[in-house]
Formats: C-alpha cells, structure tokens, sequence
C-alpha cells in the first residue's frame, strides 16, 4: 500500500525558539498555518505576544512565553510554561541564535562566550528539556536545529558563529542516535543568505550586492523558500530521516564561500 505524505501538523505541539524576529518568526507562523498548536519563545516578550495575537486573529493556537537560552532555569521555566498551555511539546526548531563578528585576532572573550552560549549551548539545553519530556509523556518528537552554510565553510570574521554552527551539526547528529530509539527525531536545516528585518539594509548595500553575485542564483533567499525543508522535518514526510541535514543556499556552497 503507498504511503500518503502530508506535511499536516494538527495536534502537533511545537515550541519555536528566537520567535520574535526574523525566521523564528516566519517559522512559527508556518508551523500555525499548517495545523500546530506554537509557543512562541524570546526574550522579547512584547514581540511575541503581538505574534501570537496574529495566529490567533488567523485561527491558528499560540502562547507566547519569555525564555532565555543562555540560562538553565529560564529554559525549564518556559518548557513548564508550553506544558501547562498545550502539553508536552513533541516538536522543537531550535532557531535561537547570534553573531558577533570579529576577526581571530580582535574577537574578545566575552562575544566568543555570547555566541558559544546562545547558538551551541542554548541549543543543546532546550533540545535536552524538550527531549526529555517527549521522551516522557511517551509519543514520538522531532526536533529541528536551525544551522547555516557556515556549518560546512568559512568565511572571515565570523569564527565563533562558524564554530557554534559546526558543534551543532555534529551534536544534531549525536542526539539522532541516541534518540531514535524513543521514537525522537533530530535533523537540521543549514540555510544560506535569507532575507530578514536585519539584514535588509546590507543587501541593498554594494558590498550586499558583491556577495549575492557569489550565490549561483544571484539572489538571497525569502524565508517562505525554507517552508519546505522545515515543513518537510517537522512532519511525518520525513518518518525515515534522522541525522539530516537539508541545506538551502541558492548553491552557494557548491559554488564556494
């Protein structure tokens, strides 16, 4: 019998970290218009509670709730929130992050913990929470980690952010393994250069302009081109597929950084 794929997420639980700006935002309204019950996590609260007024307005579920990935308890408070509000969440994308760039020689101490802090260990303390608990309410989970190209090439000034990029695949790819056997999926999505309210003006910029000329396509891409991917490992489609990384780049790394 063929199998029907469906990218349907109703009754799904899904938790969205970095949602108050950019693609966390974008993400989190994708995973609504597609059936999920979100909790909209930032540390910019007023943010998130204008977003979930917007999926609410559109008909779609969302709780906004005021989490810090840097800090244990604020991580275990926010899960305990989504808990109460929806249930245990049984998808996580893992999209909190931040770059500080600095070349090798200037970079300080305290930007090089920042991003290490937010983009790595951030990452793994609230896919561990959220593991746990779908591990223990008993149904099976995903878990998406959002990476970038920078996972995979370098480019100068932006060490910490490629390093914090490249531990995340390899501990996407650990916690695959040893998750599958409760039934939690973990896979990532590496994007290239996505348009976003922050990086709007540099690609309008001449060096902007110089950068997209790299990209094979000529162009950055709009978040909606990641809908796909995310959509893809979030649901069922994907039943088979743990360990996974999904690059959306225009080719730019096939092209070289």
């Amino acid at each position: 019998m063929t199998r029907r794929l469906t990218f349907n997420l109703d009754g799904r639980i899904a938790l969205v970290t970095g949602a108050s700006s950019g693609l966390g935002r974008h993400f989190a309204r994708t995973l609504a218009a597609h059936g999920a019950s979100v909790a909209l996590a930032a540390r910019r609260f007023e943010r998130l509670e204008a977003l979930a007024g917007e999926i609410q307005e559109a008909g779609g579920a969302a709780h906004p709730v005021r989490v810090d990935v840097t800090d244990a308890r604020s991580v275990e408070d926010g899960l305990d929130s989504v808990q109460e509000a929806f249930g245990a969440p049984d998808l996580l994308v893992n999209n909190s992050g931040i770059a500080r760039p600095a070349s090798t020689l200037d970079v300080t101490g305290e930007d090089w913990a920042a991003v290490i802090g937010t983009n790595l260990e951030g990452a793994w303390r609230v896919a561990q929470g959220a593991a746990r608990r779908m591990v223990g309410a008993g149904r099976p989970g995903a878990i998406v980690n959002v990476l970038s190209i920078l996972a995979f090439g370098v480019t100068g000034g932006l060490g910490s952010y490629a390093a914090s990029k490249a531990g995340l695949l390899q501990l996407t790819r650990t916690m695959a393994m040893e998750l599958a056997r409760h039934r939690v999926r973990v896979n990532a999505i590496a994007p290239g250069y996505v348009r976003t309210e922050m990086n709007r003006g540099f690609f309008a910029s001449e060096a902007g302009a110089a950068m997209t000329r790299r990209i094979p396509q000529r162009r950055i891409a709009d978040p909606s081109e990641l809908d796909g991917a995310l959509l893809l490992l979030a649901s069922d489609a994907s039943s088979y597929m743990t360990g996974s990384t999904i690059v959306v780049d225009g080719g730019h790394l096939a092209s070289g950084l």
